[in-house]
């Protein structure tokens, strides 16, 4: 017998079709991303102008649009966010074109399929455990920024191959604790008494964070295991 109330139902319900909506605006995002950057990646034409620094450009424009969405969500509405998260996700996959250009074919199939695989299970474990996971959150955080300081580090001065391959495989281990602790997060933001409005928008934002890990998660791992043309 289903002793579950009809209120208790419907949070169920909302809870599944706003998780829904989520994994499909960054499904929708990935795709938009790697179709971009196959197309820059082809063109030789494009590929030179990214290559000599435009990708720089790139990558502090987007930058602004994640400050603005984060600092601005409450204020714009869902279809602005939603657009600006369809123009970030575009511009991502032309700046990382030059990236995914060097790689062969068969490493970035290897490294999108490990990094989904990957994804899939710390995701499943971080919708369902009961435990809190700020913790794990606020420790990869720390490590990230670690990461990123070393790496610029690394560019800049050292120019290490060893401390480059270190630097992705720690990389991976952020990002996989982060997708747990975002998971759980995003879940948290749904409240079935919101308009649908705010849920709409909390979606996007919560699209975003899981596209950020999975992307990061895959460029890691195809730095670790791929293979250079």
């Amino acid at each position: 017998m289903d002793f579950r109330t009809g209120p208790i139902m419907a949070v169920d319900d909302g809870l599944r079709k706003y998780m829904i909506s989520v994994f499909n605006k960054m499904f929708c995002a990935l795709c938009l991303t790697g179709s971009v950057s196959f197309l820059c990646g082809t063109n030789p034409e494009i590929l030179a102008v990214m290559q000599g620094g435009f990708s720089i450009l790139l990558f502090i424009v987007t930058m602004g649009i994640v400050v603005y969405l984060s600092a601005r969500i409450n204020k714009i509405g869902a279809e602005k966010a939603q657009t600006l998260f369809w123009l970030y996700s575009a511009l991502v996959g032309a700046s990382i074109s030059p990236i995914i250009a060097s790689y062969t074919g068969e490493s970035i199939a290897n490294a999108f399929f490990t990094s989904a695989a990957f994804f899939g299970g710390l995701s499943l474990y971080g919708y369902t455990t009961t435990k809190d996971l700020t913790g794990v959150g606020s420790f990869m955080m720390v490590g990230l920024i670690t990461v990123v300081i070393s790496s610029f580090i690394n560019i800049i001065f050292l120019k290490s191959s060893v401390i480059h391959l270190g630097l992705s495989a720690l990389s991976i281990i952020i990002f996989g604790g982060l997708t747990m602790y975002d998971i759980q997060k995003i879940k948290g933001y749904y409240d079935a008494s919101c308009d649908e409005q705010t849920i709409a928008k909390r979606a996007v934002i919560g699209a975003l964070s899981l596209y950020l890990d999975f992307l990061n998660l895959f460029l890691a791992l195809l730095r670790f295991i791929g293979n250079r043309k």
